[in-house]
C-alpha cells in the first residue's frame, strides 16, 4: 500500500521567507542546515513548505541568518485559525 505525501494543512513559517532570507545571507541550503542541525533535505522541505519547521528550529533558522523569528513566522489573520 503506499501512501501519498501532502503539505501540512498550516505552516507555522512562510517558506519564502525563509527562502528569501537564507539567499540575502548568502547561504546554500546546505549550510543553513549544517549551521542549524538539520538534514539539508529537511531544510529543503521547510522552504519548500513540504514540512513545518518546530518552533525550535524556526528560532535557529533566525539566528544563524541574523535576522528576527517574526520575518520567518506566518503571518496570522485574526479570526482564522
Amino acid at each position: 500500500m503506499s501512501r501519498r505525501r501532502t503539505r501540512p494543512g498550516t505552516l507555522h513559517h512562510e517558506p519564502e521567507a525563509v527562502t528569501w532570507a537564507r539567499k540575502k545571507a548568502g547561504l546554500t541550503k546546505r549550510a543553513l542546515a549544517k549551521q542549524v542541525g538539520i538534514s539539508e533535505v529537511l531544510m529543503g522541505e521547510i522552504e519548500s513548505g513540504w514540512r513545518n519547521a518546530t518552533p525550535a528550529n524556526l528560532a535557529k533558522i533566525a539566528d544563524a541568518l541574523n535576522c528576527p523569528v517574526v520575518l520567518l513566522e506566518r503571518k496570522r489573520v485574526p479570526g482564522l485559525a
